[in-house]
């Protein structure tokens, strides 16, 4: 049977976006360090009004991504309509964190001010990671639209059996004590 296309494609972004999503974990839990200490004259600190705001919200995001893609990377493995609640929420969650953390960094942009190349740095991730977020959650939800492009939201044969019908027991010993 060939590969949905939703799932050769989330596979890849899927990596890509937790390797950034641990980047910016250290780089904004390291500025925010440094910012919580006073340090903001260091040389690759920097800032403006709009930092402290911006250093909670990435981590916030980067924490949720990397859990969002603990989720994906346990559905991309089963790829069925079960798995796909858990990775589905978990994704569009940490996209509107991200979202939140997208807007503070254009904000601080915006600002302006000398900034450090970390923080720099930070804002470029974020920004990257709002965008590649989003397509991620769309190739997760792309079952919406066929069942070719994904898992599927409508399969006719999980969760219930046919009208009048009885369940079976698979196997095993029933609660009288005989194999069935």
């Amino acid at each position: 049977m060939a590969r949905p296309v939703a799932r050769t494609l989330a596979a890849p972004l899927l990596f890509m976006n937790l390797l950034m999503y641990f980047i910016v974990l250290g780089f904004a839990s390291w500025c925010l360090n440094r910012y919580i200490n006073g340090q903001t004259g260091h040389p690759s600190m920097g800032g403006n009004g709009a930092t402290p705001y911006f250093l909670t919200f990435a981590i916030l995001a980067a924490v949720l991504g990397i859990v969002s893609k603990i989720a994906g990377g346990s559905h991309l493995r089963a790829w069925r309509s079960d798995s796909l609640a858990a990775a589905g929420s978990s994704s569009i969650l940490a996209w509107a964190v991200t979202a939140l953390a997208f807007g503070l960094a254009c904000k601080e942009i915006n600002i302006g001010g000398w900034r450090g190349w970390r923080l720099r740095v930070i804002e470029a991730f974020v920004i990257i990671l709002g965008v590649t977020q989003l397509l991620y959650v769309l190739l997760l939800h792309a079952g919406i639209f066929s069942s070719s492009y994904g898992p599927g939201y409508r399969d006719p044969d999980y969760g219930h059996a046919g009208l009048g019908t009885e369940a079976v027991p698979k196997g095993g010993v029933t609660s009288a004590g005989t194999r069935v």
